[in-house]
């Protein structure tokens, strides 16, 4: 099984907020494939489907972004769930452009604390992830302050318009692996 973390927080104040993107991508994803609504399991929110042969859920934690492991935990025991092979997490990321996209295999939190509680909930930084630009932060403003604060409705728009794009890419993932991913989808 694949599983798909977006990384978010609850709660209808943060909806439109950068540090959400990954819950937008999840979203799609469960809609451009079909699958049922999402449903509480634990501390996240699921929604499970088939993506051709292979069984895919989708996770979005509710328990902030900087607690997002948590919600893996369930995951972490299981003999037939490799975070290397078999999970890709979503977030935003300050230090990309709006419109940015990058896949990559493994590496650092990068100072992304749900990335960091990710790691640690797994014990390991050797699990792919999509990087989606959220725009860097103005010089003075704290990276908190801009992470939670709503997009500007033009930089909401170029995100939403790679919305189906990354379906092709996640697509690409689960069928052919994260290179394939990165040579196709990054930019």
């Amino acid at each position: 099984m694949k599983v798909i973390v977006g990384l978010g927080n609850p709660g209808p104040e943060y909806d439109a907020t950068r540090h959400n993107v990954g819950w937008w991508a999840v979203d799609r994803l469960a809609y451009d494939w079909d699958f049922g609504p999402f449903v509480r399991d634990g501390r996240a929110v699921v929604s499970e489907g088939r993506v051709g042969d292979e069984p895919v859920r989708l996770v979005k934690p509710t328990t902030y972004v900087n607690k997002s492991g948590q919600a893996l935990r369930s995951f972490t025991g299981l003999d037939v769930f490799d975070p290397s092979e078999d999970l890709l997490v979503v977030v935003d990321d300050a230090a990309l452009d709006v419109g940015r996209v990058r896949f990559r295999p493994q590496g650092s939190p990068g100072g992304h604390n749900g990335l960091k509680s990710v790691s640690g909930a797994l014990r390991s930084d050797h699990y792919a992830r999509l990087r989606i630009g959220v725009g860097t932060k103005p010089e003075g403003m704290d990276l908190a302050d801009w992470v939670l604060s709503p997009m500007p409705e033009e930089d909401e728009e170029v995100v939403v318009g790679l919305l189906p794009e990354l379906t092709r890419g996640v697509e690409t993932w689960i069928r052919e692996g994260i290179e394939a991913a990165m040579s196709r989808f990054n930019r």
